[in-house]
């Protein structure tokens, strides 16, 4: 199976606390935080990885190179900034199979991929539910999982989030005239219902490293919870 991971991100956000440097490559406790994505990709048996890459791309090119152990790694370079949707059709030619793994660089699912499936759907979305919360949306699905409704960012009792990762046919994005330049979350809540898109829901752990608060609260799990495999050749140190 291959993958694709929108790692293009400029890390506004916590420029507080890491700076110079693309989001996805923000250290956790001495690595990078892309390598706990591609150890967990690795993990599942994935063997080609497109990284969807922009601002400092070089970075991540010079630390990964052009594998990761088991991993083939093929670099997605974005010449301008093409939004979440954009890379995501963009980085699609540069794959083989019929479905692909997408998955974003700022967030870490712990799900088991091989439960997600596509059947009649275009799409499945990996949902994670949430008590307490004010800084996501929210998905609604039916007793069938396909999806009903998305809602906007409130404060919820409870409710299911978009996790970021994603199941889906190359032919997505076929049957629609869409510019260069495009998100992929208004795609989705524009096109749900024409996608059949179905959501399914994961009770694993889930971090968004998108603010300094929960960007530490990554580096105290992964040091507790993430043990790498083994590797004959280690990855050369990581310099932020």
């Amino acid at each position: 199976m291959e993958a694709i991971v929108l790692a293009g991100g400029l890390g506004t956000r916590l420029r507080s606390v890491v700076s110079d440097v693309p989001k996805p490559m923000a250290p956790i406790n001495d690595k990078p935080f892309l390598e706990y994505i591609l150890e967990f990709l690795n993990n599942q048996n994935i063997k080609k990885v497109i990284l969807s890459v922009g601002y400092k791309w070089e970075v991540i090119k010079d630390y990964f190179g052009d594998k990761y152990k088991d991993i083939e790694l093929v670099y997605n370079i974005e010449k301008e900034q093409l939004g979440t949707g954009g890379a995501i059709k963009d980085s699609l030619k540069l794959t083989k199979n019929d479905e692909v793994y997408v998955l974003n660089g700022d967030t870490f699912f712990d799900v088991d991929l091989s439960k997600m499936k596509l059947d009649s759907n275009l799409i499945e979305i990996a949902l994670k539910e949430m008590k307490d919360f004010d800084r996501y949306g929210v998905v609604e699905i039916d007793e069938n999982r396909y999806i009903r409704n998305f809602k906007e960012k409130s404060y919820y009792n409870q409710g299911f989030i978009n996790g970021g990762i994603y199941l889906l046919k190359r032919e997505i994005f076929d049957d629609f005239n869409l510019p260069k330049k495009f998100s992929f979350e208004e795609f989705l809540e524009n096109n749900f219902q024409n996608l059949k898109a179905k959501g399914k829901v994961f009770n694993s752990y889930f971090i968004d490293i998108g603010i300094p608060e929960d960007y530490e609260k990554a580096k105290r799990y992964f040091s507790e919870n993430f043990i790498f495999s083994p590797h004959s050749a280690p990855l050369p140190p990581f310099i932020p």
